[in-house]
């Protein structure tokens, strides 16, 4: 086939693509045909079905492709600097719609909004952070903020810097979340003894600490609050007060 065919082959495949998603949307794309069709934004002449194919090969999922690196995802033939700034950019406009699409919205009635955004701004990264989720006293949201990166322990994680911040946003509760890069979502230990200096440390000052959630493979992450813990917790909190 010569080029000028084969450009206009591909030419006539992507604008299907795009026919499809104008038609039908993304639920009718299969991952490999979402990874394509975004490939094509760094490289709107070169064909990357092939490229889209290796990389799903190589990291198995959509979600994990958008989350590798640069330098990542530049191992996968095919894949250049353009292809993985489109993927960087796409991941980061999506994680800010969900973030501010939360703003100002009551938790209680926002809560699977809430799910989406960790999930989607925490699953499969490689380091385990920690984010915090501010309310007003009507339990609106007021802001987001990550507080910690690396492993996280009740030395990483200050309750005294967590507290300044909620008093200067003039913060009534908040919500706490981190994630497991091993996909697991059952508490641990040190999750547990966390949870427990937090809530003390918010309620000396007046703080409702509400959940506290953990982001691993799942597709909603793991509740303390759904799952007994927080109740647990003041509880023996109470006790020892």
């Amino acid at each position: 086939m010569q080029k000028n065919d084969w450009q206009k082959k591909g030419a006539g495949h992507r604008q299907r693509l795009r026919d499809k998603f104008l038609a039908r949307g993304i639920d009718a794309f299969t991952d490999s045909e979402v990874l394509e069709l975004l490939l094509t934004l760094g490289t709107p002449r070169q064909d990357c079905k092939e490229p889209a194919r290796a990389a799903l090969a190589r990291f198995g999922s959509l979600a994990t492709v958008l989350t590798a690196s640069p330098k990542e995802l530049q191992a996968v033939p095919g894949i250049g600097p353009n292809n993985s700034f489109a993927i960087h950019f796409l991941h980061g406009v999506a994680r800010r719609y969900l973030k501010a699409r939360l703003l100002h919205k009551d938790y209680l009635h926002s809560s699977r909004e809430v799910g989406e955004y960790l999930v989607h701004a925490m699953r499969d990264l490689p380091i385990e952070i920690f984010q915090v989720i501010l309310l007003d006293a009507g339990h609106a949201i007021i802001s987001t903020h990550t507080m910690a990166e690396g492993s996280l322990t009740t030395s990483t994680v200050y309750p005294r810097e967590l507290i300044k911040l909620a008093l200067e946003k003039h913060a009534a509760a908040m919500i706490v979340a981190h994630n497991h890069p091993s996909g697991a979502m059952s508490p641990s230990e040190a999750d547990l003894l966390l949870t427990r200096s937090l809530h003390l440390a918010c309620n000396v000052v007046g703080i409702q600490l509400l959940d506290h959630f953990i982001v691993g493979q799942g597709e909603t992450p793991y509740s303390f609050a759904d799952n007994g813990i927080m109740a647990a917790v003041r509880e023996e909190c109470a006790a020892l007060i």
